[in-house]
């Protein structure tokens, strides 16, 4: 194996992720799930699910080099980033089961599939690929049903937290893809985003029609639906995809506040 490990590092390219917008499907779960079931147990998972998202793009980084049989300044600087955040996210895990039991790795269980096929993508270089994008949101969605569960929610109740997160991640993550593609001047479908936006509203809204989810939940969802048909529409305002990811971050919030609202008041 080449080394070349003379050459200066920049610790922030090493550490940080470089799309932006995972950071909401990894903070809305946990707002929610904190949201509606408070507890240590709960904030652990939390911590666990910040390491293990931190942990991809330093994998990702001495994989890469590694596998191409070199060994840079930046190799050596991911791997040791890579066991601070494989550390972190191992004693939160650790200590979300000492403190809330193992009932919630029955929701992790479930997704471990999805997290496979975003490892797999990631590191075949394939990061930017629709298959990843989707697994890995609807995986870090499944972060609220463990909280849920480990502050002592039912089961029902989880279930419904993970299908709202879901529901807004698959959506979001089609919207952005095709605003960004007109945006940019590119052919966009613009029936696919209408589609699997109305989609979720009609999930959420059975959900709902079943007590699974309180009704505010459907009117987050249908939030959704609305700002997707006005992103792709003629009326749209042009924004650059700054804006876009923010407004985003923001949609993402109000929906994990509407559920947990729906929640609380039990509507």
């Amino acid at each position: 194996m080449e080394n070349t490990l003379g050459t200066q590092v920049r610790w922030k390219a090493v550490a940080m992720p470089p799309e932006h917008g995972g950071w909401g499907f990894l903070l809305e779960p946990i707002v929610l799930g904190m949201l509606v079931a408070p507890s240590w147990a709960g904030l652990f998972w939390g911590v666990a699910a910040l390491g293990a998202f931190l942990a991809q793009h330093p994998l990702k980084l001495a994989y890469t080099d590694r596998k191409r049989g070199r060994r840079y300044a930046r190799t050596a600087a991911a791997e040791r980033v890579l066991l601070i955040y494989a550390g972190v996210a191992l004693a939160g895990f650790l200590l979300a089961l000492a403190l809330g039991g193992v009932k919630p790795l029955v929701p992790l269980a479930l997704v471990a599939p999805l997290g496979l096929v975003q490892v797999v993508d990631l590191l075949g270089n394939r990061g930017r690929e629709l298959s990843r994008e989707l697994a890995g949101a609807v995986a870090l969605a499944v972060t609220a049903p463990a909280i849920a569960i480990a502050g002592g929610e039912s089961a029902t109740l989880a279930f419904g937290l993970w299908a709202v997160q879901a529901a807004r991640a698959l959506g979001s993550v089609i919207y952005v893809r095709e605003r960004l593609h007109i945006e940019k001047g590119k052919p966009a479908a613009r029936g696919w985003v209408l589609a699997s936006s109305g989609l979720a509203l009609v999930a959420i809204a059975l959900l709902a029609r079943w007590d699974v989810v309180p009704v505010l939940a459907v009117v987050a969802i249908a939030i959704l639906l609305a700002r997707a048909a006005w992103g792709v529409s003629p009326w749209r305002r042009p924004a650059r995809a700054q804006k876009i990811g923010v407004l985003e971050l923001g949609f993402g919030l109000l929906t994990a506040l509407l559920a947990a609202l729906g929640v609380a008041l039990e509507f």
